[in-house]
């Protein structure tokens, strides 16, 4: 029976030498002695000395960073252009309400103001006297909001801002024009208050 577990050096031969695991320490910090390691030769080109990003993950953060800045400056843009935006319509809301009320204001006076342009009409509003200095600082109260009267004899007609409450065929008459004023309209900016009540003169027909 052969035995297998004899000794190589009986033999004359050398006896095998089992390789040692290699065992690398990629730590940048030598941790026996504290001091910084310097970097193997061989090493790759791409990496860094100082064990930062390559210039390759350099350059892709430099981009996204780019990217990050420019789409946060389209963001702060839009922004700003909504505010103003909003700004302008808070704005435009705000007069609009202004001459709205307004408007009903002036509408609530309207009955009193037409009594004071019929008196005038009249003669009645006497120059110094204590109803026609009312009537002027009444008039002069809604002027100042911008509040212009509409509708003069001679102008030609206008149904947006004339409403005819009779025609009178009058010879000569090439188109319908203003004959006379019942009651004057009134204008407050864009917004028509009241349209003017009107006697429109229209062509006469021919005679036969």
């Amino acid at each position: 029976m052969t035995d297998d577990t004899r000794d190589p050096a009986a033999d004359g031969r050398e006896p095998e030498e089992h390789a040692e695991p290699v065992v690398k320490d990629k730590r940048r910090i030598d941790p026996e002695t504290g001091e910084v390691r310097q970097p193997e030769a061989g090493a790759s080109d791409d990496a860094p000395a100082d064990g930062g990003l390559s210039d390759a993950d350099q350059a892709l953060l430099d981009e996204a960073q780019r990217d990050l800045v420019a789409e946060m400056r389209e963001d702060m843009l839009r922004a700003q252009a909504e505010l103003v935006n909003f700004r302008t319509r808070v704005e435009r809301d705000r007069a609009a309400n202004r001459d709205a009320v307004i408007a009903e204001v002036i509408r609530a006076v309207l009955p009193a103001m037409d009594d004071l342009a019929r008196a005038e009409a009249h003669g009645d509003l006497v120059e110094g006297s204590p109803l026609a200095l009312v009537a002027q600082k009444i008039r002069g109260a809604f002027e100042r909001f911008g509040l212009a009267q509409v509708g003069v004899v001679g102008e030609p007609f206008d149904p947006a801002v004339h409403e005819a409450m009779m025609q009178v065929p009058t010879p000569g008459a090439e188109s319908e024009t203003v004959a006379d004023v019942i009651d004057p309209g009134y204008r407050l900016g864009e917004r028509l208050v009241r349209p003017a009540k009107v006697v429109v003169a229209v062509p006469a027909p021919a005679a036969d």
